[in-house]
């Protein structure tokens, strides 16, 4: 398998797996579920999703490179899977917003206040945090913003992979080729 196909491959894989349970989730919900749960589904969705790198790169260091990668062409082929990856789970997000019809801005602002009043935040605390959540509206408003906060939910987390698998993988002896 060429590297061009290798990493669009793996970046659909990965895309797909981290991109449908969150346009599920958000479609069958019709609301973000609760804060640490959904970070926490989310985190460990992008987390299997991404082992996709690891076995992209084993694959290629095993089968086109004879069981030897140096690190940072392992790396690039982390990162070109992340970045497709990462697209597709920006598209996902557009395309859960656009069927539901749903203000994630505005429901998610709402949440955000009713929460710091129930934990008995002060007058000037939550003008200020409605303050803060007005600006952030206005910027999710703007799709690029919008698709630019999405991707820095997701991004960081295949790099992370990508250097782990970048660093594990270079050793021969590591999942060694049979």
């Amino acid at each position: 398998m060429t590297l061009p196909r290798l990493i669009a491959c793996y970046g659909l894989i990965a895309g797909l797996v981290c991109g449908l349970p969150l346009f599920a989730i958000f479609l069958l919900l019709k609301e973000q579920p609760p804060m640490p749960w959904g970070m926490v589904l989310g985190t460990l969705t992008m987390l299997l999703a991404f082992s996709a790198i690891f076995v992209a790169v084993k694959r290629h260091r095993d089968e086109q490179l004879g069981g030897v990668i140096r690190f940072l062409p392992a790396f690039l082929i982390g990162l070109g899977i992340s970045l497709v990856a990462t697209v597709c789970y920006v598209l996902a997000w557009e395309a859960a917003l656009a069927v539901s019809g749903t203000d994630f801005a505005a429901e998610y602002s709402k949440a955000a206040l009713a929460k710091a009043q129930a934990e008995g935040a002060g007058r000037e605390v939550l003008d200020q945090m409605a303050t803060d959540l007005a600006h952030f509206q206005a910027l999710y408003a703007q799709p690029l913003a919008r698709m630019g906060i999405t991707a820095s939910e997701v991004l960081p987390v295949g790099l992370l992979v990508s250097l782990i698998a970048a660093a594990l993988l270079r050793n021969p002896r590591f999942l060694a080729a049979r």
